[in-house]
């Protein structure tokens, strides 16, 4: 039953983080010229737009997952600080990440400072929780993200920072960058990225806030 009620708490972070993430990309792609995205109905906060099915599973079930990738036609990008924006649409979806967790954050301190004993009943700790995993799944959201390994953002963000993406070396691991990420989670290489990250990010949210989760 724990199990089942603790999926049940995950579940508004999961919706939350995702459609965010995605509706980042997609908005940022629109505001640089690109409208790909925004004619297919991604400039959205609708979850079903963004949601896909196998990676909502994946991250409700193992914690790790993903949404819909957000079409870019790079073509409709104009040339004017063409890089800067290329970066800004890669970098939306982690940026959106981080911010929902900090917002979060501060709902979930806010309510503990302003009302202690919200949290003091079975029903508050629901609660606390519930608060808590949107801003928890937001940091891993934007940690996995930024690890550089096609097809996560980190990859086109370092790519592009770097002019990577120039490179042969840049297509061939293109594709088979996918294969180096599941054999990376199959054997939890990635928790040895992921925990350091997630640590850090939570250490910068509560120096900041003043309060410890």
């Amino acid at each position: 039953m724990d199990y089942f009620i603790n999926k049940l708490l995950v579940l508004p972070g999961i919706i939350i983080g995702l459609t965010f993430h995605e509706y980042a990309h997609a908005k940022a792609a629109s505001l640089c010229g690109d409208n790909t995205a925004k004619n297919q109905g991604r400039v959205s906060l609708n979850p079903m737009r963004h949601l896909d099915p196998i990676g909502f599973l994946c991250l409700l079930i193992v914690g790790f997952g993903w949404g819909k990738p957000v079409p870019v036609n790079p073509y409709n990008i104009s040339n004017k600080n063409r890089r800067f924006k290329e970066v800004m649409i890669s970098s939306a979806g982690v940026i959106m990440n981080f911010f929902i967790a900090v917002i979060f954050a501060i709902i979930l301190t806010a309510v503990a400072q302003i009302s202690p004993d919200t949290f003091a009943t079975e029903a508050g700790t629901y609660l606390y929780y519930g608060i808590f995993y949107v801003s928890y799944i937001n940091v891993v959201l934007m940690i996995f993200n930024l690890i550089p390994i096609p097809p996560l953002d980190g990859f086109n963000i370092v790519a592009e920072l770097t002019s990577f993406n120039e490179t042969e070396l840049y297509y061939k691991l293109l594709r088979y960058g996918s294969l180096i990420l599941i054999l990376l989670l199959v054997t939890n290489v990635i928790d040895y990225i992921l925990t350091p990250g997630i640590d850090g990010v939570f250490t910068l949210i509560n120096s900041i806030l003043g309060w410890i989760f």
